[in-house]
């Protein structure tokens, strides 16, 4: 299961905007790519230090700087200073436990969320903090591991297809944002075929280790929740912000993006609701197949219960106890026996208790 909580203890005593990385090393190495383009040309390139960086700043073309791995303070801090990002700023970055959220200033526009992903092998939820700068031409973004989700976004570059190659930086960082959201129905779509095949189960032969499959799968629905709830806000405030960094013709697409946040949201919760009345459902199916153990008992109780009666009272070692004299005396305690037995077993069926 994702950890829901992180250890914050070795940044207690720093003075604000003290940059320490927070969270797990993700990467082998720092890696820096760059992709420079616009309606007419496009480059690619991967550079060897945070410096090549820095001639990008002012181009007239379209800048996106992208950075796989966050453990390497320095590269945080010197990319941050060249393009005037506040160390509290700079500081959240490197905050990998950071709440998802939107940040606008005057020359530059602050995104955090979460990007989540399934894995296979170890049947859990990963998740990684991805942080976006967005300026006037150029779009700077912090990942913890190199993934696939921009891949799409970089291939639809290199080839021109789409209006990103026509659009700005705004356009750009409204394309990566999509990328993440899009990442979060796959996710949803792994998460409702798990809870069918929980319910399945549930209904056929649940067992301990159903319990313990859904206690599993809803404790990752609540980590999913703490991680999209928020971007609601993020994806909202990026609409409404008055900054000459989003232009009008970006706010449609921004609004259809909320559009698709809320109703990720939304499955979110609906499979919230669903494995709590899973729980319910699997604590009511153990009690009735307790029950039916103890109406099985019940059953053969009361039909021994007489019979026992019967032995008891003829195990007595009275003297005088007429009926131990007559012949059919033990075949006749037999047939009363059987008797009752059979009457009990016809009362019980007539109840449909059997």
């Amino acid at each position: 299961m994702p950890k829901l909580f992180k250890k914050l203890s070795h940044k207690a005593g720093l003075p604000p905007g003290t940059l320490v990385h927070v969270g797990e090393r993700k990467a082998e190495e720092v890696k820096i790519t760059i992709i420079d383009y616009d309606q007419t040309g496009f480059q690619e390139k991967e550079v060897q230090t945070v410096e090549e960086c820095f001639p990008f700043k002012e181009t007239p073309t379209v800048t996106w700087i992208n950075i796989n791995g966050l453990h390497e303070v320095s590269v945080i801090e010197k990319i941050g200073t060249h393009f005037g990002l506040h160390p509290l700023i700079q500081e959240d970055i490197l905050h990998t436990g950071q709440r998802p959220k939107m940040e606008d200033f005057d020359t530059y526009i602050l995104l955090i969320l979460k990007m989540l992903r399934y894995d296979d092998e170890a049947n859990t939820v990963r998740t990684e903090q991805i942080s976006i700068i967005l300026g006037p031409n150029f779009v700077i973004s912090f990942q913890e591991v190199q993934g696939g989700v921009f891949n799409p976004l970089r291939e639809r570059i290199r080839t021109g297809r789409g209006r990103v190659r026509r659009m700005g930086a705004d356009y750009l960082a409204y394309a990566l944002l999509d990328s993440i959201v899009d990442h979060y129905f796959i996710l949803l779509e792994t998460c409702g075929e798990r809870i069918e095949l929980l319910e399945e189960e549930l209904a056929l032969n649940p067992q301990p280790e159903t319990l313990q499959a859904i206690h599993n799968l809803k404790q990752e629905i609540i980590f999913l929740r703490k991680s999209v709830w928020p971007l609601r806000e993020v994806i909202s405030g990026t609409e409404r912000a008055e900054s000459p960094l989003i232009h009008d013709d970006i706010s449609m697409y921004l609004r259809d993006l909320y559009d698709h946040t809320i109703e990720v949201i939304d499955s979110v919760e609906t499979y919230q609701d669903i494995l709590s009345g899973m729980i319910d459902l699997y604590l009511s199916s153990v009690s009735n197949k307790m029950n039916e153990v103890m109406k099985v008992l019940t059953i053969f109780a009361s039909i021994f219960i007489p019979l026992t009666f019967m032995a008891g009272v003829y195990g007595m070692n009275f003297e005088f106890m007429p009926e131990l004299k007559i012949r059919w005396a033990y075949p006749a305690l037999w047939g009363a026996m059987i008797v009752v037995a059979a009457s009990l077993l016809i009362f019980f069926k007539r109840r449909k208790w059997l």
